[in-house]
């Protein structure tokens, strides 16, 4: 079996699919070989924090005698973050919720499509607490570290499911984007990372599609992360945003070169802030292959991402969806909230939304609206893409944002020097990918973001797959190194 978690460790999800398909290995083999890498590799990343090894060994039992389904027998993990999966614990990166052993009564609308599409959930990767800056370094678990450098952070929100992945522990994993937190970790982690448009996949039952926050996938591959759109795309009872149906399976669009396409780039910050040079290489090197490819490429962007007045109303959207997680938590606890259960960079924010009236909120809502409809322009202008940096910044050392309770809103000014490309698009819900086309001498991933109209996921997938082909990173390898 040690053969198997050394052969499939750097396979992706559709690749080991078809060893299952064709016989070649059984769900429980399949199974075994991963939980056999997370033994080996996890304790150096600190990626995966919830397990759940038998249940997981019965589903693969059922998988073996089951009818085929597109990703059967693939072993996958869940974000500790709002991905209920019956019966499973989660904590949502709060010691209070871990402490209680909090245990969910009901799967998600996502969860169950990944079910059916005969993936093999064994356990969750580490989320920051509410999922609230863009490292993951909850005090409930701990750093996750990355991949390619263990003194530096995996990203966040999603960072324990991207550091799974980019270890060679599972080949996709479950993710979620409220800021950039699909991207993010997949720029610090070396992978794919594609948010998509609000209202793509549905958020049901509890969680609303309007919101900055959407769901899906950080993979090694291009063609994974179009799968897995494939098996999970569409709206569910009660949405109100359902993003217009695609014309065809998104893997169709890796099998067709785009035509030549209109592509603006931004290769500096768009408001002052510390900008890492190595950035601004990246989408030079991208858009100087963009051109070789037969695109039209010019040096153009939405210039309100100039506007320096939108960051705060972002904040105060991402303050009131704080205090709203804390009342949700304390719900689940079925106590008061108290400052002993939540970490202070969250509990201050939650503070500071109770200071705002319901004509501050609403003042924030008509600035977001007024905001998309005017990014969304430069699209409707004649558009196809934009390239842009993911980070401002190399990913950041282990320990750089911090809970700080002399200080506690002081994380919130070092995240946003950290995330200055990538808020924008959560709040015009657009789709946005990042790519690791580019890397440090000292081998350190460069994430280059590629942004779409919107419902325009058939695009970034696309060039993404040229770009695959073009500038190829599969066989780049983390420091941790393959299995025993």
């Amino acid at each position: 079996m040690a053969s198997l978690a050394r052969e499939t460790q750097w396979m992706d999800a559709v690749a080991q699919a078809e060893l299952v398909r064709t016989n070649q290995v059984t769900p429980s083999e399949l199974l075994q070989a991963t939980l056999d890498r997370t033994e080996q590799l996890n304790g150096a990343v600190n990626a995966i924090n919830y397990q759940w090894a038998d249940r997981a060994r019965d589903r693969a039992r059922q998988l073996e005698s089951a009818p085929d389904a597109p990703l059967r027998g693939v072993p996958f993990i869940l974000k500790d973050l709002h991905a209920a999966l019956t019966g499973t614990p989660i904590s949502n990166g709060n010691r209070a919720l871990r402490d209680a052993n909090f245990i969910t009564d009901y799967s998600t609308e996502l969860v169950q499509r990944y079910v059916a599409a005969g993936l093999n959930i064994f356990g969750r990767g580490s989320s920051p607490e509410f999922g609230s800056v863009p490292v993951t370094e909850p005090e409930a678990w701990g750093p996750t570290r990355n991949p390619y450098d263990l003194t530096r952070t995996s990203g966040g929100s999603s960072g324990g499911s991207a550091a799974a992945v980019a270890a060679g522990i599972v080949p996709a994993a479950h993710a979620s984007d409220g800021g950039g937190s699909i991207r993010i970790p997949a720029s610090c982690c070396g992978l794919v990372g594609l948010k998509v448009s609000q209202g793509r996949i549905s958020a049901a039952p509890n969680r609303d599609e309007t919101n900055l926050g959407v769901e899906h996938v950080v993979t090694r591959t291009v063609r994974d992360s179009a799968v897995l759109l494939d098996v999970t795309h569409g709206p569910g009872i009660g949405d109100k945003v359902i993003a217009p149906r695609p014309s065809r399976p998104y893997l169709d669009e890796l099998r067709t070169p785009p035509q030549s396409l209109r592509i603006g780039f931004l290769d500096h910050r768009p408001l002052p802030g510390p900008f890492d040079e190595e950035c601004g290489i990246g989408v030079r090197r991208v858009v100087d292959v963009l051109a070789s490819l037969g695109h039209r490429v010019e040096a153009s962007w939405p210039k309100p991402l100039e506007d320096a007045s939108f960051p705060p109303r972002f904040s105060a959207l991402w303050s009131t969806n704080m205090a709203v997680a804390i009342e949700a938590t304390a719900q689940l606890l079925g106590r008061s909230p108290s400052d002993d259960d939540f970490e202070a960079m969250n509990w201050a924010m939650g503070k500071f939304a109770a200071t705002m009236s319901a004509v501050d909120y609403a003042k924030s809502i008509v600035a977001t609206t007024t905001f998309r409809r005017n990014v969304q322009q430069w699209w409707a202008d004649g558009f196809d893409l934009l390239v842009t940096p993911t980070l401002a910044q190399l990913p950041l050392p282990i320990g750089a944002i911090h809970n700080n309770h002399t200080s506690p809103m002081e994380p919130m000014r070092v995240a946003g020097d950290f995330v200055a490309f990538t808020t924008a698009y959560n709040v015009t819900g657009q789709p946005a990918i990042s790519l690791p086309l580019h890397w440090t001498p000292e081998g350190i991933p460069v994430g280059i973001q590629l942004v779409a109209a919107y419902g325009r996921e058939d695009i970034l997938i696309a060039i993404a797959a040229q770009l695959e082909d073009a500038m190829p990173w599969r066989d780049r390898r983390p420091l941790t190194g393959d299995v025993a």
